[in-house]
Formats: C-alpha cells, structure tokens, sequence
C-alpha cells in the first residue's frame, strides 16, 4: 500500500507528471470527440418531444450538463488549490491554472444556453433569479481567478493568491445547487436526484448523462494539454524541459 502511494506521488513532480499527460490527452481527447457524438445524436434526434416545452426542451442536453461541469470544475480547482497549500506543490497551482478557462467557459456556455431556453419559458433572456444570479456569480469567480493570477508575476505568489480566491469562492457552488429549494425562484427544480427518481424519460436522462461524460472527458484532455503549455513556461530552465519541449 505504502509503496503504490509513493508511486502516485511521484507525479506531483511536473517532470513525472509532464508525460503522463501527454500519454493520457489522446484517450480522454477520443472518448470527448464520440461521446459527444452520441450524446447530440440522443439528444437532437433520438429523445423524444417534450410535451409542454415542444422541440426548445432539447436545449438542455447542453445546459445542464455545462452547468454541472461549471460547478464541478471549480470544485476541483478548490481541491488542488488545498492540496497546494497544506502541501506546497507546484503541480497543484498549475493544474488550478489551467482548469479555470475551461471552468469559465462552461459556466458561460451554461449562461448563455439558460438565456436561449429562458426567452420562450419565462418570456425573458434573464432574470434576477437566485439560480441564475449565483451562476453569473461563479462565472465572475472564474473570470477573477483568472485576472488574479495574471496580474501576478511570481507564479508562486500567483498560486497561493489564486487558491484562497478558489476555496472562499467554493462555497457559491452548493448555493447554486441549493437555490432552488432555499428561496422561491422560477428556475425548475433537479430533474436528476440521487434520493428520487428522475422526473424525465429515460431517454432523455440518458442523453444528458452521455453529454455530462463528453463534457468531463473534454475537460480532462483540455486541462492536460494546457497543464503541459504551463509547465513547460514555468520550468524554462529546467533539464527535463530541454530534454521533453522537442517532443
């Protein structure tokens, strides 16, 4: 058991780390690209009509699961953000790094899509509604993350202040998952429970399942290939830079 750990944590070493990734960008790269494929395949022509919304429902099979990576992702970023500052790690603060785009850019796909689903609902693009409020809030908490580290010149300093920003900004995340039930809004409640079963055909939960896993798979290879730009920035003048940068 002892022996395995040790193992795992040889690749917190940029070194170690710099070619896993590069071995695992293809893998995660493949199972995007298919099952992407398939989730839109369910979702704009397999799923069936929704009887109320019409043929706009099928909008969701990219808004919620942008929404779900939105939160998931940061608290990911919240995760390596601790695990950088108990341990000193200078993976940690670069895997925060360049998860936070992919971040940004899911909470906005997650905007922009709830903005084109909201017209013909609500009879509105956007409402001061506790969901969509806290959603804009962690698309901002991104966006900050992202101003912060830039503004920084030291990448050491910029990780730790880019880590306190990530683990205050966490606790948004079970604001925006808990909104609904806490203040009377018109955004509609989970369709997907672990405690309840879905209120949805099966069909269509598939369909948004399938693209959740797309979307994580994308997040994963995206978040690798930008790991390795970071690393091979910071660590210029490193041997194992000058012996893995021709690759």
């Amino acid at each position: 058991m002892s022996h395995s750990l040790v193992n795992w944590f040889k690749y917190a070493s940029p070194a170690s780390f710099y070619p896993l990734a590069g071995r695992l960008i293809p893998y995660f790269a493949s199972a995007a690209a298919v099952l992407g494929a398939i989730g839109l395949w369910i979702g704009l022509l397999f799923a069936p009509t929704d009887a109320q919304q019409g043929e706009g429902y099928r909008i969701i099979f990219v808004h919620v699961p942008a929404s779900w990576m939105s939160m998931f992702v940061y608290c990911i970023m919240a995760f390596w953000s601790a695990l950088g500052l108990a341990f000193k790690t200078r993976l940690s603060g670069m895997m925060t790094a360049a998860l936070a785009p992919t971040g940004a850019l899911f909470a906005f796909l997650s905007l922009w899509t709830g903005a084109l689903w909201g017209k013909p609902m609500w009879g509105a693009w956007w409402v001061w509604d506790a969901r969509l409020t806290s959603q804009l809030i962690l698309f901002f908490l991104y966006l900050g993350f992202i101003a912060l580290q830039s503004a920084i010149d030291d990448p050491r300093r910029a990780d730790k202040a880019g880590a306190l920003l990530a683990l205050v900004g966490v606790i948004n995340v079970p604001i925006i998952y808990f909104s609904v039930q806490w203040w009377n809004t018109l955004h509609q409640g989970a369709s997907v429970s672990m405690t309840k079963a879905p209120s949805m055909a099966h069909t269509m939960l598939a369909g948004m399942l399938v693209m959740a896993l797309a979307f994580w798979a994308y997040t994963i290879a995206i978040a690798l290939m930008r790991v390795r730009c970071i690393m091979l920035e910071r660590e210029l003048s490193s041997e194992w830079v000058k012996r893995n940068a021709t690759e």
